[in-house]
């Protein structure tokens, strides 16, 4: 068995915690399996006792980064309130783990059965069918894990270009793609659109009371 500096046998929990410092600290871009064996101050073959390779790291550590969501009851609200929760505290984790969401945007259904059952429990709870609620909840996964891959420190390279009008008035404000304002603003526009699925369709409702 492989063991720690200490002397203690590693465990599955003491690998995940140390990649999950590493997150926090460099960002998922920074964790290998090499960096994950100077945190724990093993040597560099130690991890692979635990775990087979860097994807099955990145696979536990998802797992581990988005433990202790609450899921919203029905009786906590409307679907639009039980859904923004939901989401908020998820949009809450990714913020703490740099780079999460660009592990979790590659597996719309991974490991996070849990999650991904507690957001469709909602949209069906909506009075979504079974076809739309997929799309939905492709479309939620797609903002919520794929939005942080839009960069606004791109916007650098435009310094010296010369901008259309409108284009030039709109990017003045381009810090706040990673920030609330956006992420509000992205959310509302989400949720709008599924109550005008719904209107449209005919399929529930949209009362907010």
């Amino acid at each position: 068995m492989q063991t720690s500096g200490g002397g203690n046998t590693l465990s599955e929990s003491e690998i995940v915690e140390a990649a999950l410092r590493v997150v926090r600290q460099d960002g998922v871009e920074k964790l290998s399996m090499r960096r994950l064996s100077r945190e724990l101050g093993v040597s560099p073959m130690a991890p692979y006792y635990y775990v087979a390779d860097k994807r099955e790291l990145l696979d536990l550590v998802a797992t581990a980064a988005l433990t202790g969501l609450r899921t919203p009851p029905p009786e906590s609200g409307p679907w639009q309130v039980r859904l923004r929760d939901l989401i908020d505290q998820i949009d809450d984790k990714l913020r703490k783990h740099p780079g999460l969401g660009d592990v979790l945007i590659e597996q719309m259904l991974g490991k996070q059965l849990d999650l991904i059952d507690a957001v469709m429990r909602i949209l069906f709870d909506a009075g979504f069918d079974d076809r739309t609620v997929l799309s939905a909840y492709a479309t939620i996964h797609t903002y919520l894990f794929g939005r942080t891959r839009v960069n606004p420190r791109g916007a650098g390279a435009l310094a010296d270009t010369p901008l259309p009008e409108s284009v030039a008035r709109a990017v003045k404000h381009m810090s706040d793609l990673r920030g609330k304002y956006s992420y509000d603003f992205g959310m509302d526009v989400l949720i709008s659109g599924l109550e005008a699925q719904l209107v449209r369709r005919g399929d529930g409702h949209v009362s907010s009371n």
